[in-house]
């Protein structure tokens, strides 16, 4: 596995990524924390007035294009080796950008969560392979964590036929980005996978209590990106995915399909989205430093065998500035993967423990 010390051994203390959507709050986190991992990323995004204050405040360089520009998106990939994509919704801007990888052979890294996202990149899988490049979508909080502990229940129970995911945070709070992306989702469905097809389910159609090590949480269902990936991972046919929640909320949810219909309607969106707008950009760095991100996971067989882990770590935002960034350097360093790839399905399932603060425990 790449470290630090080997970059620097290799002559690439300063190797360059392309760092796209450098101005929100994620990306912004990253390219502030790129130096702890010997990388200088190139800012970039759409707004000049935007990306080069952040590139003369962290002395670094910049390129400005839209991802609606196909020919413009190109050109500032041209002569960078990899991609760093933080800017979401990305069921609206992942593909544009992997196309874009695509023509300039630039490996191509997001931090997405959304199950949409993967099955569209998991289509380009032929064509990453002829360009020889990686398509790793997910290479953050969403799915690193959820991911890495489901191919380490799968090698702890190799016929596992069931999995179960569930994350949870304590303190730390929601970005503008992630609040968005949340908020198109709202009046929709849940998802589960299902003797290897992924089925659409009633949000929080199931939950349950979780002890999570440090403090047993209520959790329920939720359409999170491991219904995808843990598939592609572990082979596994039967995924759900949970999140904490309060067990009042849950029970109100109950109720929610009585009114999905006005939760899709553009006027209630539009009201969330001025709210999400007139909100912080995303948790004060003295929150982050004082939450935490909890993950646990269960495989069973048919012959009712059972395997639990868990896994405790930083606050989610911090989790994934770390995670992307060792994803990036180790890809920069020649660890890489053509095709559609996950993160533990490429670096296996103690990726997440080179993440600073994570640690790992076996429960049964």
């Amino acid at each position: 596995m790449a470290t630090l010390y080997d970059l620097r051994e290799m002559n690439m203390e300063h190797p360059n990524f392309l760092l796209y959507g450098a101005n929100g709050y994620t990306g912004r986190l990253i390219a502030r924390l790129a130096h702890e991992y010997g990388l200088k990323p190139i800012l970039a995004g759409r707004r000049k007035e935007i990306i080069a204050p952040l590139a003369e405040e962290l002395n670094l360089a910049y390129r400005i294009a839209d991802l609606n520009n196909a020919e413009a998106l190109q050109s500032i990939l041209q002569d960078v080796p990899v991609v760093l994509h933080a800017a979401g919704p990305f069921s609206v801007t992942a593909q544009p950008m992997i196309e874009a990888c695509l023509a300039t052979k630039t490996h191509y890294v997001d931090i997405t969560g959304e199950i949409i996202v993967y099955e569209m990149a998991k289509r380009y899988d032929a064509a990453a392979k002829q360009a020889n490049i990686m398509i790793m979508p997910g290479g953050g909080f969403d799915v690193v964590p959820t991911d890495c502990i489901a191919l380490y229940l799968k090698n702890k129970l190799p016929d596992a036929t069931h999995l179960q995911l569930a994350f949870a945070s304590i303190g730390g709070g929601v970005s503008h980005g992630t609040a968005l992306t949340m908020s198109k989702g709202l009046g929709e469905k849940s998802a589960v996978r299902k003797d290897g097809k992924i089925i659409p389910v009633p949000l929080g159609h199931k939950g349950m209590w979780v002890d999570f090590g440090i403090k047993r949480l209520f959790v329920m269902t939720i359409p999170w990106g491991d219904v995808s990936t843990a598939y592609t991972t572990t082979g596994i046919p039967n995924i759900e995915t949970y999140t904490g929640i309060a067990p009042k909320t849950y029970q109100l949810l109950k109720y929610q399909s009585l009114f999905n219909w006005l939760l899709r309607t553009s006027f209630v969106r539009n009201l969330v989205k001025k709210r999400i707008d007139n909100g912080p950009p995303g948790p004060s760095d003295q929150r982050r430093m004082n939450g935490k991100s909890l993950v646990w996971g269960e495989v069973s067989n048919g012959k009712g065998e059972v395997a639990q882990a868990r896994l405790n770590g930083p606050e989610g935002y911090t989790l994934t500035a770390h995670s992307s960034l060792l994803i990036t350097q180790k890809i920069l360093s020649g660890n890489v993967k053509s095709g559609y790839q996950t993160p533990a399905g490429c670096y296996g399932a103690d990726l997440i423990l080179e993440v600073p603060g994570v640690t790992r425990e076996i429960v049964r």
